[in-house]
């Protein structure tokens, strides 16, 4: 008890001694990494979003993370929409694949479904191209969402296939998507279907229907949704007033508002990215001085631990097998002695017993004379072997009930260790007859066919 006290003191203080927190990307997983590249991106620091979005893709891949590996290819596609659609496009489409290869939520397939779709309409917008990739994205999305009664996401597939019809200037086909849209809209997502209705009116110079629904938009504290609101209101109003040329001063005057809004991000990034820098910096350099001074001070500790517990395992070491040693020794001397004592009393009482019994006196007779046991005599034999043997030979009736009565006397006269010529003199049959007997009993009764394992040996077992 001592001893293994001790062994886990010392291997509670050298764990302590050699346990240290990694830091950096060989400690880091695929969902952490993610969990900082999404606060990164919520903090518009979309350079610093792209480089974590692309490590938790390489450790997720390496991890066989499959459910953060395409949240991760989503993510990222989602960081460079404005900048790159048709890259996006490729990512989208990639986590889409992993997605089906390991499938686990129809949710998250919807999703990128529609915002596959979402990225091919934009390629489609910019190059001019057929937007029949896109809808077939968002179709499939919608489909799956309305055979789920996934009521939230049939109002964004809805909204997607309104968006992608007002893209292809179809904008009868667009208020029809919106309005349906609008009918299972949540209170989250409705700002955004209000919109693209909204812009549907304007396009089909519905003024007052435009008016109504962009003036029923709650922005709240989104700054340019705000914006996208006033900025056509103010449109309507100058529409109504005929003043194109100044709409379209208004549209250039947003348009550098907007530039100046996306510089002022960009320096936000770059601010924020440095501020993580130092920061990271700065902790860097706060643990590896406590923990120089922390692992110098353990291993100290440690080093005069097990100098100690060294010395003090021997000496108990030395001490405790010469008191096991002594001990063991006067147990086995103890215990033969007491086992000769046994044996002798057990082989005493049990020859004493036998020789008295008249039928086995008959048996030890000498000499080539016939021997003759009456039915009486071999149940006093098999009584006695029985009260001295724990009822050996009722366990073998028990067993084997198909046995004959000679093969149970024959298993007698072995048990008493009468010679196979005796057995002769009472079967009235040759010395190998006997041995033949004993060899077709072991085999055929006993089941034992080893030629090494005698019928003495299976009865005394």
């Amino acid at each position: 008890m001592y001893t293994r006290t001790l062994y886990v003191f010392i291997l509670g203080v050298l764990l302590m001694a050699c346990s240290q927190p990694k830091q950096g990307a060989d400690a880091q997983t695929a969902a952490s990494c993610l969990e900082e590249a999404e606060t990164a991106l919520a903090n518009d620091s979309i350079r610093l979003g792209e480089t974590l979005l692309r490590k938790t893709i390489q450790l997720s891949e390496g991890s066989e993370d499959w459910h953060t590996n395409y949240i991760a290819y989503q993510r990222l596609a989602g960081a460079l929409s404005q900048s790159n659609p048709e890259e996006a496009l490729r990512l989208m489409k990639k986590a889409l694949t992993i997605y089906e290869q390991h499938p686990d939520d129809e949710r998250n397939r919807v999703i990128l479904l529609d915002y596959a779709g979402t990225y091919a309409s934009q390629v489609a917008y910019t190059t001019e191209g057929p937007f029949d990739e896109a809808l077939d994205f968002v179709h499939r999305a919608y489909d799956i969402a309305k055979k789920s009664q996934m009521t939230d996401l049939m109002c964004q597939t809805l909204t997607s296939l309104a968006n992608i019809a007002w893209a292809k200037e179809e904008y009868h086909e667009a208020l029809d998507y919106a309005h349906q849209a609008e009918s299972v809209a949540t209170a989250d997502l409705k700002p955004g279907t209000l919109q693209v209705l909204a812009r549907s009116y304007l396009d089909l110079d519905m003024l007052d229907s435009a008016e109504t629904v962009y003036r029923q938009i709650e922005p709240g504290d989104d700054v340019h949704l705000a914006y996208i609101v006033q900025s056509n209101l103010a449109k309507i109003a100058l529409r109504r007033m005929g003043a194109k040329q100044v709409e379209d001063d208004i549209d250039d005057a947003f348009e550098q508002v907007e530039d100046f809004y996306y510089k002022a991000l960009e320096q936000k990034d770059q601010y924020y990215q440095e501020s993580l820098r130092q920061e990271m910096e700065n902790q860097q350099l706060e643990y590896r001085s406590k923990m120089y001074a922390r692992t110098l001070l353990i291993t100290i500790i440690a080093s005069l631990i097990v100098i100690l517990a060294i010395v003090l395992v021997v000496r108990y070491r030395i001490q405790a097998q010469r008191q096991e040693k002594r001990q063991l020794q006067q147990e086995a001397e103890h215990q033969r002695a007491q086992l000769h004592q046994t044996s002798e009393v057990v082989a005493f009482l049990q020859d004493f017993i036998l020789e008295r019994t008249e039928a086995v006196k008959k048996l030890n007779q000498s000499g080539d004379s016939l021997i003759y046991l009456s039915p009486h005599e071999w149940n006093e034999v098999e009584r006695t072997l029985n009260a001295i043997d724990n009822n050996r030979f009722a366990n073998i009736r028990e067993q084997y009930p198909n046995m004959q009565e000679d093969d149970i006397r024959l298993c007698l006269l072995t048990r008493l260790g009468i010679s196979n010529r005796t057995i002769g003199n009472i079967y009235c049959i040759t010395v190998s007859a006997v041995q033949h007997r004993k060899l077709k009993l072991k085999k055929d009764v006993f089941g034992e066919t080893n030629p090494d394992v005698t019928l003495e040996q299976i009865l005394n077992s």
